[in-house]
Formats: structure tokens, sequence, C-alpha cells
């Protein structure tokens, strides 16, 4: 019986992982013919929980070949979602690549070397020169295989890549550069043409602005192109994907009033700050109308659609038609971001950088239309427009152009005026994003399995989002790869 049940977890497991496959892969056909590298191999060295291996796939219609990392939880996640790859829990130092490719031919490899001793999130910690060095095992695979093409994503501080000071243990500025310049040689030296660009993600279709150094490098005589921006705001781009489309907006978000562990003074602070700009001072705010909320949980409900279902809009577009059993309610969303002395941002625009500890917040403001605002005349704008504060001996208040004066955990904000009505602040909420909202920041799919392995155990969410801080956004991996591989085809033909 104990072996039927093993049987049974792994056929479960094989068939989540061919959903996954085929969801995540739906290409054209005509694409997947066009692009596949017949005969060659696809490597991801680095591949953590496999944004570039989506990428790719998506690009070719076909699984990449062979997956390189040391972290097992990445590797469960990766096998997870990309079934037919060889998978090697290594250092990607201990990889041959001739016994990995078992003489094959490589038609594309790709490296995402650790970031985070170039990165400016670092700030003043001392670096690793082994981790800071992992790019030259690049030079290791072009020795030994010669991939044919070859692409590298890193932070934008790559290009300053260069030695530690051997007495501070920190970068050396007066030789800022020098070894990226002189790994750039070497990668030249064995016939490749190089070109790096500095792109970001929510240009190629992602929901974040996530800027990325992204390198191509060909050994094959062909050009190497990059690839044109798919969304923005000029003729003939699609719209930015905004924040307000990954949230999972029916998820509870707590008051920042009713907490056991009161939040922080800094966190206070941002929360008025980002209230001030975005609701309070707002020319065109989110909003999220709903019916009945909870001041206890931050859920709501609408009427006659059940619970988790809310509706977004600008309130410059006509409000939908209002139920006689619906409240006065609205909610006005932005996300707060808790680093580097930022306020965070509006739910319109693609949201900031994902990282590896994720400190990004949806903000919930709760307002109610105020029972002073009667339908005839505007008598109650003038009397509302301002904050009134319920704590010590805060007085009158103060006026809207004013910042918010400091939030306490017991701050109560009384009324603001939202596009000619009064409303008053009922609540103001506010919870981390969740691990599937920072996957479709990086724009996975919602197909893509982030919580357990192949054989169904559980991923932690640190893990989870230490992975999506990690990854590539997929989108990035397959523009790339479909515009060196288009050049390939053509050439073909």
């Amino acid at each position: 019986m104990q072996n039927f049940d093993e049987l049974m977890r792994a056929a479960r497991a094989g068939a989540r992982q061919a959903t996954a496959v085929r969801k995540h892969m739906a290409r054209p056909p005509m694409i997947r013919a066009s692009l596949g590298l017949p005969g060659e191999l696809v490597v991801d060295s680095f591949a953590g929980g496999g944004g570039a291996s989506t990428g790719i796939e998506q690009a070719l219609g076909r699984p990449v070949d062979i997956a390189i990392n040391h972290d097992p939880e990445a590797i469960a996640m990766h096998q997870a979602n990309h079934p037919h790859t060889r998978h090697y829990l290594s250092d990607v130092w201990e990889v041959d690549p001739l016994e990995a490719t078992n003489g094959k031919p490589v038609g594309l490899a790709w490296f995402s070397p650790d970031c985070k001793h170039f990165s400016r999130a670092k700030g003043s910690q001392l670096r690793d020169n082994k981790i800071r060095g992992l790019a030259w095992v690049v030079i290791h695979w072009v020795k030994r295989v010669r991939p044919r093409i070859i692409i590298l994503e890193n932070v934008c501080e790559f290009d300053t890549w260069g030695p530690l000071d051997p007495k501070t243990g920190r970068p050396c500025a007066v030789r800022k550069g020098q070894t990226f310049k002189r790994w750039l040689r070497k990668l030249k030296s064995y016939g490749y043409n190089v070109e790096y660009r500095y792109l970001v993600a929510s240009d190629y279709g992602a929901p974040t602005i996530r800027k990325r150094l992204y390198l191509v490098a060909r050994c094959d005589g062909l050009p190497i192109v990059w690839p044109e921006p798919t969304h923005g705001t000029g003729e003939g781009l699609k719209p930015y994907i905004p924040v307000s489309d990954i949230l999972q907006w029916e998820l509870p978000c707590p008051s920042i009033f009713e907490r056991e562990r009161p939040l922080k003074d800094a966190t206070l602070r941002r929360v008025a700050e980002g209230v001030r700009r975005f609701v309070i001072d707002a020319q065109e705010p989110f909003i999220v109308r709903h019916g009945h909320y909870s001041t206890k949980t931050g859920a709501g409900i609408i009427p006659g659609r059940g619970a988790g279902t809310w509706r977004g809009q600008r309130l410059s577009q006509p409000m939908s038609t209002i139920c006689a059993t619906e409240d006065r309610h609205l909610v006005v969303p932005h996300i707060a971001k808790h680093y580097g002395g930022v306020v965070g941002h509006d739910v319109n625009r693609a949201i900031g950088t994902i990282t590896a500890r994720d400190h990004h917040s949806v903000v919930q403001t709760l307002l109610e239309r105020a029972a002073a605002a009667a339908p005839k005349g505007n008598h109650a704008e003038a009397v509302y427009a301002f904050i009134s504060k319920y704590y010590g001996n805060a007085g009158a208040g103060h006026d809207v152009r004013d910042p918010m004066h400091t939030l306490t955990g017991k701050d109560r904000f009384a009324l603001v005026k939202v596009h000619g009505q009064p409303h008053k602040i009922l609540d103001i909420g506010m919870r981390m994003l969740k691990p599937r909202e920072q996957y479709r920041g990086q724009g996975f799919p919602d197909s893509y399995v982030i919580d357990e392995g192949p054989r169904g155990e559980k991923l932690p969410q640190s893990s989870q989002t230490r992975m999506a801080g990690n990854s590539v956004c997929p989108a990035m991996s397959e523009a790339l790869a479909v515009a060196q591989l288009t050049v390939s085809v053509r050439q073909a033909a």
C-alpha cells in the first residue's frame, strides 16, 4: 500500500508539472518550430527558481536542457515547473561543461551570476571576492564548449566590477570597472562579438520597472539584435502593466491602528506621507469600491457577489451602478516601500524592483462619504477640506496642502475631500505583498508553482520571496532569446 501511495503522489506531481509546462509554454506553433534550436542545447546557469528558463521556453516552445544552481530550494522550484530539464544541484564551478553537454553543441547559454555584491542595496557592507568573481564561469564554458550565443543578466552596477581594497574589503574607487573591462576583453579574445545594454522590464511587458544590465555575446558571425520595447507611452506601444493588475484585492489588509506590535515610527511616517500624496493630494486617485467592510480584518464584500470581490477604477471614470444595499465606502490603495528613504507610489504604474527581501507593502485607505455631504450645494466641501487629528493636543488640524503630521499607533485622521465630495478616513490598512503578487510583479504566469517542489514538499514563504527577488523577469529572457534566435532562423532560410 505504501508503494501504491508513493506512485499516486508521484503521478499527481507529474500531472501538476505537465499542466504548468503546457500553460506557460503556450506559444504559436510557427514560433516553436522556427526557434527551437534543433540539434543544439540550451543551458541556464545560476537558474534559480526558473525565471530565465520560463522566458526562454516561451520563446523556443521547448524545455531548457540543463539548469544549474547550488540552492536546493531553487532547484526544487525549478524541477516543479521544468520537469523535462536536467538539473544539477551544484556549485557552478563543479559542473564540467563537456560532461554535462555530452559533446552536443550549445546554442544558447544564459548566465545570471549572484548580483548582491554589486548592488547598491548592499550599501557599505563588506564584499566577497569569490562571489564577485562568479562571472568568470562564463569564460570557463567558453573554453570548454564555446556556446554559440551567450546572454548574461546582472544589476547595472556589474559594469563597476573591480578589485577590492585589501584594507577595507570594499570596492576600490580608483580601480572601479577594471575587472569588468578585463573580463570583456577575455570574452572577445575567444572570437565573440559582445554588446551590453541597460533595459527596463516594464518596457517589455513585465509589471515592474526592474532595470538590469543585459549582455549578449555571439561567436557565429551573426549580428547582435536588441529587442524593441513593446510597452510604453509612445505610438504603437501597449500601455504599461500597472501594479493594480497584480494585486490580490481580496486579501485582508489589517488596520495599522490595532496591531499587537505597533508599527515603527519610520514605517508610520512613510504610511502617513503616502496617504497624503496618493489619497489626500492625488488629482486622480485609484479607488476600489466595495460594500460591507471590516475594520478588524480589512476585508470587503460586495453584496450579491460574495467575499473577495473588488472593483477598481480611477475616479475620472464613470461610477458603476450603486446597489441600494451598498454602503458609501471607498478604498484608495497605494504601494509603500520600506527601504532607502522612499515613500512608494500609486497603483497606476509598474511596481518597483522586487528584491530577495521584498519591502513593498499595500496600503489601503478606507474612506466613507461624510454624513454632512448633502446632495444639494457644496457647503460641506469648504468645511471638510482639511485633516482633523484625534490625539494629544493636536488642535483643529491642518490644511491638506501641508504635509500630514506624524502618524502614531493611535492616530485617527478624520475628513478629506475626494474630487469635490467630502469623505472621512475611516481606517488605514497595510500588508506586505504576498509571494504570488511578487511573482506576478516579475511577470510569471499564475500557473507557475511557487509553494512546493516536484514531490509536493512545501517551500516556505521566505524562500518564495527570496527566489522572486533573485529571479529574471521571464519577459526579458523571452524577448532577448527571440531577438537573437530570429536572426539565426532568417540566416538559415
